[in-house]
């Protein structure tokens, strides 16, 4: 990570704070790192916290920021775009997580050969755990790319991939926590159905799903091969996969992925044809 360049975080929500934390414990200087938002509240407590520099002005911001990171509601992104097009130079990066805002309606509210790279990060981020998915905009060189990977890097993993795909992470890692929760949910309460006490069923759940997932992260084995080595012949895990493929589990969130995937792009082409209306 740079730590000679200067952040600036255009919103102040939760993925802010997240990619903040993440800057922070990459050993970026407090002093590189500039926040604003509408509410008051959030900014000073994000400089109580963290001890960033924090601001009312965007203007100010993007002229005292080498990075601009677009963190804010897709809702709201053609008016702070248009607000900001004016400040912005050849060598700013402008680094967008906006959720479901194509690379294409981004660059058309900024100048001529803005180098834009679009973030799918999910909420697993906030606790630096992440799935974070980048794609270059038009004008956005390699370079551009490392620092953001070097960037999401700080919050978990990261994957660069071809904006065409980023419909597709949504309705993988974006939405998945939702699913892994409803999963963690689900065997709490099975848990409690055969006599554990709520609070020690969801534990238990809960960190089953951790250890599992990095386990498989840690060993990088196929998770076929770690689902044969807990399935003994006759035992337990075989009677309660069985049930599982009985109930379509694995239908289930292929189209779960599928479903998910095919509301993203739709709401993509939605944010496109509003900001190219405004």
């Amino acid at each position: 990570m740079n730590d000679k360049r200067t952040f600036g975080f255009v919103g102040g929500g939760n993925m802010a704070a997240a990619l903040i934390r993440g800057l922070l414990g990459a050993n970026v200087p407090q002093k590189c790192i500039i926040v604003s938002d509408v509410k008051a509240e959030r900014t000073a407590a994000l400089h109580a916290e963290h001890g960033v520099r924090v601001t009312a002005d965007n203007h100010a911001l993007v002229k005292e920021s080498d990075i601009v990171v677009i963190a804010v509601k897709p809702q709201v992104i053609d008016r702070v775009l248009d607000a900001l097009a004016g400040d912005l130079r050849p060598e700013h990066l402008v680094i967008s997580v906006a959720a479901g805002v194509p690379i294409k309606a981004i660059e058309g509210r900024l100048p001529p050969k803005t180098r834009v790279v679009r973030a799918m990060p999910n909420m697993p981020a906030t606790v630096l755990a992440g799935a974070t998915a980048i794609s270059a905009g038009t004008s956005a060189t390699d370079a551009d790319l490392l620092e953001a990977e070097a960037f999401f890097a700080a919050v978990g993993k990261v994957v660069t991939l071809d904006e065409n795909l980023l419909d597709a992470v949504t309705g993988l890692s974006g939405s998945g926590p939702a699913y892994i929760m409803l999963i963690i949910e689900a065997l709490a309460d099975g848990g409690v159905k055969v006599g554990l006490h709520r609070d020690t069923a969801l534990l238990l759940a809960a960190q089953t799903v951790f250890g599992s997932a990095k386990l498989l992260l840690d060993t990088q084995e196929h998770p076929g091969r770690l689902k044969d080595m807990v399935t003994s012949p006759g035992g337990t895990a075989i009677a309660g996969l069985h049930t599982l493929e009985s109930g379509a589990l694995r239908k289930t969130l292929i189209d779960a992925v599928e479903a998910a995937t095919k509301r993203a792009e739709t709401l993509g082409e939605q944010m496109t044809e509003k900001m190219r209306l405004k």
